[in-house]
């Protein structure tokens, strides 16, 4: 479990279900919820908030994560957004509700959007508040208005991209890392010539050194250096594998060893290119 900094306490896996199609949905969250999961990470601009719901319906030892989408994003646009959220969820409350981008174009709109968490924080309808994709201005802009500190900051980090900036100025600010793609599930090109941290040799080393796989030695990197991680998978047999990283530890050599992995590039999208006009679409109702 991870600490956030008002006090409520998160496990530090959670289950993703970006790109997972919504009749898939509940199967693979009951696969997770199977084999250990008791967090799960999901968003409007997903499509898939019902199939969570239905997977987690009349449990309460779920904790619920999704995100607010830029296309909702303004002060009554972003408490609407949460009650379509519920809706979908099947729940009164949810454990985390996120900004799922900066949408630096019009900051005005994400500013007016936070508010909008703080006042459903302080209702008593979500139980934490956070942001995704924020960079370091982003941030330092929000927290020059914002009441209340965001709790994580969910971005792409992997051995490929690590962001050591962004993290460093969250940890100064008791901002949680949240990491998606953490195992680099996005297809990169190195000199090497594999195309994948799953195929990394310095990171195979390692796993064939502790009897692991090379997913389970990438997710132990993040925990250890306090990070919360968000795999996904509709296998079974991998959603279980992501799961089964405890009871082994990586050395310092090791984990420096994969922080020199970094290549700098990102693999996602850039969030300054994030802009109504491009990715902006409508949440529906229901």
């Amino acid at each position: 479990m991870l600490t956030l900094n008002n006090g409520v306490t998160m496990p530090e896996i959670g289950f993703g279900v970006f790109q997972t199609p919504p009749d898939e949905t509940r199967i693979a969250v009951g696969e997770a919820l199977s084999a250990g999961y008791r967090h799960i990470d999901t968003a409007a601009a997903y499509g898939n908030e019902r199939g969570v719901g239905e997977a987690i319906r009349g449990r309460d030892d779920v904790f619920v994560e999704t995100k607010i989408w830029i296309s909702d994003f303004g002060y009554a646009e972003t408490l609407h957004g949460f009650e379509k959220s519920a809706a979908k969820l099947g729940v009164d409350q949810i454990d985390l509700l996120i900004l799922h981008q900066a949408l630096p174009s019009e900051f005005d709109r994400t500013l007016e959007a936070y508010r909008a968490l703080e006042t459903l924080l302080a209702d008593g309808k979500v139980r934490a508040i956070g942001v995704s994709n924020f960079m370091v201005d982003h941030l330092t802009r929000l927290l020059d208005t914002a009441t209340v500190v965001p709790a994580i900051n969910q971005i792409e980090v992997h051995p490929y991209f690590t962001q050591a900036e962004v993290r460093a100025f969250g940890e100064k600010h008791g901002i949680i890392t949240q990491a998606w793609s953490p195992i680099g599930g996005i297809t990169f090109y190195r000199d090497s010539g594999h195309t994948s941290t799953l195929q990394d040799p310095v990171i195979g080393k390692i796993a064939a050194a502790h009897g692991r796989t090379p997913a389970q030695v990438m997710l132990r990197w993040h925990l250890q250096q306090g990070r919360s991680v968000i795999p996904k998978s509709t296998n079974p047999k991998r959603i279980a594998e992501n799961f089964d990283v405890f009871g082994f530890d990586l050395t310092a050599e090791e984990l420096a060893a994969i922080d020199a992995l970094d290549t700098g590039k990102r693999g996602g999208p850039e969030p300054t290119a994030v802009t109504l006009a491009n990715f902006g679409m409508p949440i529906p109702e229901a």
